[in-house]
């Protein structure tokens, strides 16, 4: 299936020069995003994963399916303030500026095999604090798994000794 048939382009958001993705549509459509759910899990049942972690909140939407599927828990990685107990941080830069993640201090125990799940890889900032996080905490990061990758700002190269899946490149 091409998936991005099931992605809108639209111009000038958040800001303007952005072209941004937008996965609603794919979501909206039940057997597309059926589909690309299932490219991911059977990725994941080849990775002998313990869990899966995913960064607010299109992260949420990916994993939470996997998960489900591979009958595995599911850890969100949140902005600062937003988890209700103790958490380790990471601060990091993103498309548009500075942030902060977090996770639960217990979300992930020592040699647990993570995957971890997001709609999109753009300049990896995100999901290398997401790493930072997970390897924190103990975790094994045994691969990552995106939608889309948006290979002109060369995200991948912040995962490389990862093992990544994207679905569609841009």
């Amino acid at each position: 299936m091409d998936y991005r048939d099931h992605v809108q382009i639209v111009d000038d958001w958040p800001k303007e020069g952005v072209q941004f993705k937008d996965i609603t549509p794919l979501m909206n459509n039940g057997k597309a995003f059926k589909t690309a759910v299932d490219e991911i899990v059977a990725y994941a049942h080849k990775k002998d994963i313990d869990l899966v972690v995913g960064p607010e909140a299109r992260g949420f939407i990916i994993g939470c399916p996997v998960s489900y599927a591979l009958e595995v828990g599911f850890a969100p990685v949140r902005k600062e303030g937003k988890l209700p107990r103790e958490v380790v941080k990471v601060d990091y830069g993103l498309e548009y500026g500075q942030n902060v993640l977090t996770i639960h201090q217990d979300a992930i125990k020592p040699g647990e095999r993570v995957l971890i799940t997001d709609d999109l890889l753009a300049t990896g900032g995100t999901i290398e604090a997401t790493i930072q996080l997970v390897e924190q905490l103990g975790g094994i990061v045994v691969g990552c798994a995106f939608l889309i990758e948006l290979s002109y700002l060369k995200g991948m190269e912040k995962l490389e000794g990862y093992d990544v899946l994207t679905l569609m490149r841009y």
